[in-house]
């Protein structure tokens, strides 16, 4: 069907989390020390090193979804969802990352929590590392600056494929691997650098290695599980040139390019034209076989995920916003803004989804879109109308794609219940339709409570997006 005016059948509806932002019990059952339980004040700050037990770092207990997990997808089951994306914490099945046999207890409780799913008839969603690495592997390898980290993210992946095989059909390898190209220090490649390095030699050979990795997981995951799916994840939050000045167009481009790069490697199966003039001019030799590009030629991503947020603008001659982390984008003056200062662009979500459809033809599923607000409780109820009208504005925006010919095959909304915040380690920054009591010192009773949006995301999916 070409043209279609609705969302088709079997679209699925759903929520998204992380397991290092969710989870909790950060040394229970054999768990090793992750990288994200050494940020106090999230990813985007400073590496404090090894916890110790006394230290309050928020990723250590999160929301304790460990312990609470049958209560929160009883939850999402109420709200009809038909998917669920979560994450495997890589240090529950192996501690330290370089074992040669798994965690029993670690692999457990994914076949616990993915029973609970099939219980409901949710279908699990896993991201395979997700801002999670274990610690071990940055302070004895480098993380994935090392090629031997390809070996022991292959043996991950052959144990859970595995392991899960008649349990999870849906997969991605690595959570926003694009984060690399402003965030690899302290969330997407964990790759340290120090001023006297060539920052940039150090992202791309690592970002090389995450590519070969990726595509050694697709060919496992076809072997072992043939009626699977797996492809990549990026962020994919968009820029516009701030005005029509041809400079801040062509930056702009140039700009968007060095996200796209790595979708244009996961998806095309090889290093785009465009990169090599890059590597040269800021003199970047990347370490590559020709087993490594036969490798990533035959065994690319089957459908790219991606999250969507915000849109920013690029001023011509200024630093880019994504290549800084966040500084210098200048306001959108069409545009409102979150509590957070994110700008909302409903229509963006459709110019992006169109985009990238665009350029890959292959199907689309926005995996991660919502509105992180500072939500309060008056006389034990949370009104959430801003959210209602954000998410309310972007299906319009979804469903007006899959008008113009996108291919998407569902929509998981970031995240369904509140979580740590990845960016600053707050609680305060909510996303749930589901409100956990725990505030910013850890403090609190863990107590659920729907918000209003709880019963509106429901109508969503009961109608399957009729009646927006």
């Amino acid at each position: 069907m070409k043209y279609r005016t609705e969302f088709p059948e079997g679209f699925l509806w759903g929520g998204a989390i992380a397991a290092n932002q969710a989870e909790g019990a950060w040394l229970e059952d054999g768990k090793g020390i992750d990288m994200a339980s050494c940020f106090p004040c999230g990813l985007h700050n400073k590496f404090r090193g090894r916890p110790n037990e006394t230290d309050y770092y928020p990723q250590k207990d999160a929301i304790d979804f460990y312990h609470r997990y049958k209560e929160d997808i009883a939850l999402f089951a109420e709200m009809g969802f038909k998917v669920f994306r979560t994450s495997i914490h890589w240090s529950r099945i192996f501690p330290k990352g370089d074992e040669l046999e798994p965690n029993e207890k670690g692999l457990q409780f994914y076949d616990n929590l993915f029973d609970e799913l099939a219980k409901y008839g949710i279908e699990p969603l896993i991201t395979i590392s997700h801002y999670e690495m274990p610690l071990h592997l940055v302070e004895e390898y480098g993380s994935w600056r090392n090629r031997k980290l390809i070996d022991f993210f292959e043996r991950y992946c052959e144990v859970i494929f595995k392991r899960y095989k008649k349990k999870v059909k849906y997969w991605l390898t690595f959570n926003e691997i694009n984060n690399m190209r402003r965030n690899a220090d302290y969330v997407a490649g964990i790759v340290f650098t120090d001023a006297e390095t060539n920052h940039k030699q150090v992202i791309y050979q690592a970002a090389h290695h995450m590519f070969v990795a990726s595509s050694k997981a697709n060919k496992l995951c076809k072997e072992i599980i043939p009626d699977a799916h797996i492809g990549c994840m990026l962020s994919m939050s968009n820029v516009y040139p701030y005005n029509c000045d041809p400079d801040a167009v062509f930056e702009t481009m140039e700009i968007r390019r060095k996200s796209l790069f790595f979708s244009d490697v996961m998806i095309r199966g090889k290093y785009p034209n465009y990169i090599w003039r890059f590597w040269e001019e800021n003199n970047v030799k990347v370490e590559m076989t020709d087993e490594d590009l036969e490798l990533i030629r035959n065994y690319r991503s089957e459908y790219l995920a991606f999250s969507y947020y915000k849109t920013s603008t690029h001023e011509a001659g200024k630093p880019s916003y994504y290549d800084t982390g966040g500084e210098f984008s200048t306001p959108n003056p069409f545009l409102e803004s979150s509590d957070w200062g994110w700008q909302i662009d409903p229509l963006g979500f459709r110019y992006t989804l169109n985009e990238l459809y665009d350029r890959y033809q292959i199907p689309l599923f926005p995996v991660e879109n919502g509105l992180g607000a500072n939500d309060e409780v008056v006389n034990g109820k949370i009104d959430d109308f801003y959210r209602i009208d954000y998410l309310k504005s972007h299906l319009k925006s979804l469903k007006e794609a899959i008008k113009d010919g996108v291919e998407i095959w569902g929509y998981a909304y970031w995240g369904p219940i509140d979580i740590v915040s990845a960016g600053t380690g707050e609680m305060k920054k909510r996303y749930g339709f589901i409100y956990v009591d725990k505030d910013n010192s850890g403090k609190g009773t863990l107590k659920r409570i729907k918000k209003n949006s709880f019963e509106w995301y429901k109508n969503v999916i009961k109608t399957n997006g009729r009646d927006i």
